[in-house]
């Protein structure tokens, strides 16, 4: 008789993951792609016309990239297009498939018009449109992660669109900082380790709220991609900040670093995912302490 924790017969209780290795790599650029709209719009009103191109066209970039990646993992392009068919704002999935597209055409829209001179009012209501979906576009896979039933993606999901948000913002100042003259680029400099700093303290209280779940992300290939993420995100936002505006071969360095950490960070959520669902005892306590909880009922207002 096996335990009650070894899920059935021993077997696992929830399926892992059937996504492929280009999702982590399209939770990266996605991110990069929305946060690069919103440094865009923020350099554009600053008047730093120099850093809003440079935000501009990384963004375009990586909404270019992003439905490549999705495309490849889904193996036929007509089954991204049915993603449009209808839209649900229940479902992170159906939202996300939206921004995206708006964000895609919006982004490279304004992008070949800056690269042109042409059309300023298309270009302008371009780039509005694409500052709008930065947001979501930058979150939503944290949320969309969450609506899963991989236990520490689920039970994780109070944090993740934050996390995903606060790497997002770090991947796209980094970006900005490595094409942008230092002297133009403060305002990527400072998105970069804000974020760093952001998402290092989520990461923490993250995962001391999953308590024993969240241990995956201290084993096997999560671990190991968790520790690359946490070793240059904290070595490129020193360096950024103490040396970024003096020196351009240190801020490229410190850039590069930031930008591998976040795509290592996006590798180890992902990887998580799949030791989670593996180990049944990450599905069975939880619901059993909540079950347990439920029974007891509200405590009474005197209760000791």
């Amino acid at each position: 008789m096996t335990d009650a924790h070894d899920g059935y017969y021993g077997r696992p209780i929830v399926k892992e993951p059937v996504w492929r290795p280009e999702i982590p790599y399209y939770l990266f650029t996605g991110g990069l792609a929305g946060a690069s709209s919103v440094l865009h719009g923020a350099a554009r009103l600053a008047g730093n016309e120099r850093l809003a191109k440079s935000a501009l066209y990384v963004g375009a970039a990586a909404d270019i990239i992003s439905p490549v990646l999705l495309i490849s993992d889904l193996g036929r392009p007509e089954r991204f297009l049915n993603m449009f068919r209808v839209f649900k704002v229940t479902s992170p999935m159906s939202v996300g498939s939206w921004t995206l597209g708006v964000s895609g055409g919006a982004s490279t829209t304004a992008a070949v018009l800056e690269l042109l001179g042409k059309l300023p009012r298309v270009k302008a209501l371009a780039e509005i449109a694409s500052i709008a979906a930065g947001p979501p576009l930058a979150t939503y896979t944290g949320a969309l992660l969450a609506n899963t039933a991989i236990p520490v993606w689920s039970e994780a999901r109070d944090e993740l669109p934050w996390l995903f948000g606060a790497s997002a913002v770090a991947s796209a100042g980094a970006a900005a900082a490595l094409v942008t003259p230092p002297g133009l680029a403060g305002p990527a400099r400072r998105a970069a380790v804000g974020g760093v700093l952001a998402e290092l303290g989520l990461m923490k209280a993250m995962q001391s709220r999953l308590g024993f779940v969240g241990e995956v992300y201290g084993q096997d290939q999560a671990g190991r991609y968790a520790k690359i993420s946490k070793a240059c995100t904290a070595v490129g936002a020193g360096l950024l900040a103490l040396r970024g505006r003096r020196s351009r071969p240190v801020a490229l360095t410190a850039s590069a670093f930031i930008l591998a950490g976040e795509l290592a960070l996006r590798w180890s959520v992902f990887k998580a995912g799949f030791q989670s669902a593996r180990d049944p005892r990450y599905t069975v306590i939880p619901q059993k302490e909540r079950t347990a909880l439920r029974q007891r009922g509200p405590c009474p207002p005197n209760a000791p």
